[in-house]
């Protein structure tokens, strides 16, 4: 028994678990921390950083930094990359040969995990392209491409808070995992096994200015010519890597009066300014917003910190405030921008399932193809499998808009998006204008997310699993006329815990559960038809009206399949 005032001590199985861990950890400072956890007889803290490993999924893994199984660290990602080299030497020695590229943003951490997942993969005898300095999450695919290599690491935990990291891999095709590639890896990872090399592969440096040339390069040789543009531009990386590149890019493409947020110029994982360093967040606009107000400039874009995701603002009608575009308005006006300039070879456009149906609308009526796909590039990217595509989207501000990217590319969405918006100017016309214009020609297509919380003693998988047991036959009174159960697959998409309800012509509701958080996404679109301009008003008054019916029905609904108290 320990004496008063003594620590109580950790269960002898954990306490074996976290000195065996400490053992193989290469970091002082976690090994520091669990050492001081362990003297301390932190159980229920040592038992939360032991009790449920992060697992690899289809977009690597992603989390919080900290020592144990739970959290990302060195161990982590050393553990990970062994089992992504041994698949890999087991595909042959062609693969192997043909390299692993490896690049890195600038979190906490990411360098020391360059480092590791650089020497792991050579230690098993792959060659490495490994990209010097930080840079662009879109590099590292361009770079898979661009080299012929076998696969991609990049390490970075994107638009994620600054006490996050992780990794991304990619395939051959420069595309992300997949299954059943990504059920292999993992088994891989569990396994633990390490491939003995005949010899250490070789490690090819890329310079970082070289990789950009490149990239540049090839982003401007599939688009226009190269005119001289009067656009006043603000543009925000987020404390981010797309302040390394993006400014150059404008440059080479004609955009010469480009205004960087000053604060937020340099890479800092920090993120001082923006603690939530995502796009979808409004107040991630604000130092922009003040720039641009002071300059009266015509347009602002951001990228997230990692450069793979695009958010733009513009005055707002009649020029008051700033007006944040929606991850569909911006992926519609960027869609009909690249339909009426199709090269000739190209003519298929691709959405997620939950991103506005307006695109399949457009792709009908302009001729051009169209595949729905399930949520997540590593399906936008090869919807169209050896066809090439054109555009595609997804609603958290994710598009791919040159092929020379199979990835959301943050960097060549916004060229192309300044591109749309200083012709719409030379025409006299406005970004508010078009999708106005839009909306005439195609409908008004109302879309909103919606994240709810799940309370109670069951969470989001429990309460997909009741609606399925008990369809809703009515959302605010308007009358489901078709329910969607993607969870076994269907309309020709791979099985998703998603529900998809139909409301007839008048929109749709989609649910899915989170795959990180206790909660319920709702994606709610509203249609409606305005004749002329002047009942464009009204039509979007009324449709927002209904998707607020909605969002509270969807709310209510939920609450009472889990016996939840109203809030």
């Amino acid at each position: 028994m320990s004496g008063i005032g003594e620590p109580a001590a950790v269960e002898a199985e954990l306490a074996w678990r976290v000195e065996q861990w400490i053992a193989a950890d290469p970091d002082p400072k976690t090994r520091e921390e669990l050492a001081n956890l362990l003297a301390a007889g932190a159980s229920d803290r040592l038992r939360e950083l032991f009790a449920t490993p992060l697992t690899f999924g289809t977009a690597g893994i992603r989390g919080q930094l900290g020592p144990g199984p739970a959290r990302v660290n060195r161990v982590v990602v050393q553990k990970i990359v062994a089992g992504l080299a041994g698949w890999l030497c087991g595909l042959g020695r062609e693969t192997a040969a043909a390299g692993v590229v490896i690049g890195h943003d600038a979190r906490h951490g990411s360098a020391a995990f360059f480092d590791d997942a650089v020497r792991v993969i050579s230690e098993n005898g792959i060659k490495v392209l490994a990209i010097e300095g930080t840079c662009p999450t879109p590099f590292v695919p361009f770079s898979v491409s661009r080299l012929g290599a076998a696969a991609g690491i990049m390490i970075t935990a994107s638009h994620n808070p600054p006490s996050d990291n992780g990794l991304k891999v990619y395939l051959a095709d420069g595309a992300q995992v997949i299954p059943p590639y990504d059920a292999e890896i993992s088994a891989a990872i569990a396994g633990g096994g390490r491939w003995q090399p005949c010899q250490l592969g070789t490690i090819k440096r890329l310079p970082l200015a070289e990789v950009a040339d490149a990239y540049r390069a090839a982003i401007l040789s599939t688009t226009s010519a190269k005119e001289e543009t009067d656009l006043e531009l603000v543009y925000t990386p987020l404390h981010g890597v797309g302040g390394l590149v993006m400014p150059d890019l404008f440059g080479e493409a004609g955009f010469r009066n480009v205004h960087v947020v000053a604060e937020q110029a340099e890479p800092d994982p920090d993120f001082p300014t923006t603690p939530f360093p995502n796009p979808e967040e409004a107040q991630t606009f604000d130092l922009a917003i003040r720039d641009a107000t002071k300059i009266r400039a015509d347009l602002i874009v951001a990228n997230d910190p990692d450069a793979d995701r695009l958010a733009v603002a513009v005055p707002g009608d009649g020029g008051a405030g700033w007006r944040r575009l929606t991850g569909d308005e911006i992926g519609v006006l960027l869609a009909d921008w690249l339909i009426e300039r199709r090269p000739e070879g190209r003519s298929l456009v691709a959405a997620s399932v939950v991103s506005s149906s307006m695109l399949s609308v457009m792709a009908r009526e302009t001729g051009v193809d169209y595949v729905e796909t399930l949520t997540g590039f590593k399906w936008i990217a090869r919807a169209g499998g050896p066809k090439p595509l054109l555009f595609g989207y997804e609603e958290a501000y994710g598009y791919a808009v040159n092929p020379v990217v199979a990835d959301k590319d943050g960097l060549s969405a916004g060229l192309e998006f300044c591109r749309l918006v200083a012709t719409l100017k030379a025409a006299g016309s406005s970004v508010v204008e078009r999708l106005d214009e839009l909306a005439l020609r195609y409908g008004v297509f109302l879309t909103e997310q919606v994240s709810f919380r799940i309370g109670g003693r069951a969470g989001s998988a429990e309460l997909m699993s009741r609606l399925r047991e008990a369809l809703p036959a009515d959302f605010a009174g308007v009358e489901v006329t078709e329910a969607i159960d993607l969870l076994g697959g269907s309309r020709d998409l791979p099985p998703a815990d998603v529900l998809v309800f139909v409301l007839g012509e008048r929109g749709t509701v989609k649910l899915r559960p989170s795959g990180t958080e206790p909660k319920l996404k709702a994606y709610i679109e509203v249609r409606a038809l305005a004749r002329v301009r002047t009942e464009l008003q009204a039509a979007r008054a009324e449709a927002a009206r209904m998707a607020e019916r909605l969002k509270r029905a969807v709310q209510s609904i939920s609450e009472d399949l889990l016996d939840v108290p109203g809030r």
